[in-house]
């Protein structure tokens, strides 16, 4: 598993003009990826990588919340990469698995945004971290949604209430880039 392009895409997004928390962060995952060729597969114990799908409507004012089954939280969607070395078809393919909306556009294949998050142990399977990358993707509102077994619920939020639900920092951190970027030009 080639981890070169995913590093690449890392050390891009640590040269932007990151808040201190997501620069830090960002900088662990780059260190996590350096030192573990499996960082791929669920099988790596520390941790693995995750794509998520920050999905969108095309004006920017709402996005795509799952109610997160095991979690028991609103989040973005995503998951595993479960061996894809491509995270943007990661988050892609989870969009699609965890909504059922078939018409998804990747606004840009460099993330949106780079979280790394403490999952707890849960039913022989220990604690560990996530390291996740997050993708724009936009999609139509009023597509049908399916939900998943993955999800007790899915709604379109808008963008000024997203922290109602969720106030974690890093749900803050991505309302405040969608707010900040505005529309689609």
């Amino acid at each position: 598993m080639h981890r070169q392009p995913v590093l690449a895409l890392l050390r891009a997004h640590a040269a932007l003009a990151l808040d201190p928390h997501e620069a830090a962060m960002t900088a662990e995952v780059i260190r996590f990826v350096e030192n573990h060729a499996n960082c791929f597969l669920r099988s790596c114990l520390p941790g693995h990588l995750t794509g998520s799908a920050w999905i969108v409507s095309p004006d920017r004012t709402r996005t795509l919340l799952t109610h997160h089954h095991k979690l028991d939280k609103w989040l973005q969607l995503g998951g595993h990469a479960d061996g894809e070395a491509d995270i943007a078809s990661v988050a892609l393919r989870e969009a699609r698995e965890e909504s059922g909306l078939t018409r998804l556009t990747l606004v840009s294949a460099a993330p949106f945004d780079v979280d790394r998050h403490w999952i707890p142990e849960r039913k022989g399977e220990p604690g560990h971290y996530h390291h996740d990358l997050r993708f724009v993707i936009e999609a139509n509102p009023d597509e049908p949604l399916v939900i998943s077994n993955e999800s007790k619920d899915l709604a379109w939020v808008e963008i000024e209430r997203v922290t109602a639900l969720n106030p974690e920092e890093s749900m803050a951190r991505m309302v405040h880039k969608t707010r900040v970027a505005g529309p689609r030009a």
